[in-house]
């Protein structure tokens, strides 16, 4: 009988030791960064990217955003993605909680290899973000998908239906476009209304928005301000945003008049015409 209580005892323990490895820290805020890295961004321009967010993350005034929270901390995670089979880890989940976490997630997105690809997939960066979230060893508040970009999907699955996919999930999708009239080097035509084409097929779910950076010269502070908005849970309401800086729109769920599908078309007929040449 002792011998059986001892076993019965090892194995709730054991049991118990299971339950309490599988059990997740609380944060208040899953953060996914995906950040574009297609043909239209060249090395110096993904450069300035990533230093925007370097700098961004660890700004005191987002760490205080970040320690004003329930449980004063976040999980973080950061990939690059271009084509629809192209996604690349720059780091997982990480915890940030003070300026020192912060500072260590910024120190590794600078010392990460920069590269560029080809195609522009925002519906494979959703879609590779989503199953992410499960994987997390966090269990947070709110579940966002941050995805800034300069240009319109134009490889894989449509955007607005992979976008749906992740907000019928419970995942919010905000959208940092980067209005960037500078030719690239594969001649591609820029959306001079991407901003309007991130908020009517990209963004998502309850509270999402679109902060507007101008150039990429102006990331940093669009990402800043951003950021503040998404680990403080603030309204995107114009009374609560500055007077001055980049600008912030909530998604309307009006749509696209031009169909989210534009960048498809875009690259139909930009090849259709480089054959016939």
């Amino acid at each position: 009988m002792p011998v059986l209580l001892l076993t019965g005892c090892m194995a709730a323990g054991f049991a118990g030791a299971g339950e309490a490895a599988e059990e997740k820290i609380a944060v208040d805020l899953e953060l996914q960064l995906a950040v574009d890295i297609s043909g239209s961004i060249d090395a110096d321009e993904a450069r300035l990217q990533r230093e925007g967010y370097a700098r961004a993350i660890s700004d005191p005034a987002v760490v205080k955003a970040i320690q004003s929270g329930i449980n004063g901390r976040i999980a973080v995670s950061y990939f690059e993605w271009s084509d629809s089979y192209s996604q690349q880890d720059v780091f997982g989940w990480m915890l940030i909680q003070d300026q020192a976490s912060a500072e260590a997630v910024a120190r590794r997105l600078i010392e990460f290899p920069i590269r560029t690809a080809r195609r522009t997939s925002i519906s494979g960066a959703i879609l590779h973000a989503l199953p992410r979230f499960g994987s997390s060893p966090y269990k947070g508040l709110r579940r966002v998908l941050d995805i800034s970009g300069d240009g319109p999907n134009n490889d894989g699955s449509p955007v607005d239906l992979a976008r749906d996919q992740a907000v019928n999930a419970g995942i919010v999708i905000n959208g940092l476009p980067i209005i960037n009239d500078r030719p690239n080097s594969w001649g591609f035509p820029v959306l001079k209304d991407l901003d309007r084409y991130y908020e009517g097929c990209v963004t998502g779910g309850p509270g999402s928005f679109v902060v507007v950076a101008e150039s990429f010269e102006t990331f940093f502070e669009a990402i800043r301000r951003k950021l503040i908005l998404e680990v403080a849970a603030l309204p995107a309401r114009p009374e609560t945003l500055p007077r001055h800086g980049p600008l912030v729109r909530i998604q309307r769920n009006a749509g696209y008049d031009k169909g989210c599908d534009i960048g498809e078309r875009q690259s139909q007929d930009f090849w259709r015409r480089r054959y016939e040449q």
